[in-house]
């Protein structure tokens, strides 16, 4: 049996340290959200969305999936977008591991009623377009004024 003596220093770290640490947690991955203890990561993913007045337009990068891969919903005026990116390789040691992998999720509330009989999504080298056309009722009408 080995006796180590406890060292109060060594568990210390500096203030540097622990700035790098907090914001390498909360700063630099801003999606990853911990479940409970779980080993399990869930990921936000991570969108571009615009609205032009025909449309709202939403991209999402999603390399390596395929479109039977990913799941889209519009209920209400609720989007969801699902997936899961595969595991990276478990026989080798990474120096780094940025890329996210595992189950991801992400819910927008529209606020814009949408034609979903119109939407449109494409798949293209790992990039999600989602076209949702919207709604006749909250496309902006023009009105002429005239003279009499």
């Amino acid at each position: 049996m080995t006796v180590t003596r406890w060292n109060p220093w060594r568990d210390m770290i500096t203030l540097r340290d622990a700035m790098d640490r907090l914001f390498e947690e909360s700063v630099v991955r801003p999606g990853w959200a911990w479940r409970e203890r779980a080993r399990e990561r869930v990921w936000k993913l991570p969108l571009d969305v615009y609205v032009t007045p025909e449309e709202i337009v939403v991209i999402a990068s999603m390399p390596g999936l395929t479109p039977d891969e990913v799941d889209i919903a519009i209920e209400g005026d609720t989007l969801t977008i699902r997936g899961e990116l595969r595991p990276p390789l478990e026989n080798v040691t990474y120096l780094f591991q940025e890329r996210p992998y595992g189950p991801f999720s992400r819910t927008l509330a529209l606020n814009v009623p949408v034609d979903v009989e119109r939407a449109e999504a494409v798949f293209e080298n790992g990039v999600l377009t989602l076209t949702l056309p919207k709604a006749e009722e909250t496309k902006p009408k023009v009105i002429k004024v005239k003279t009499k």
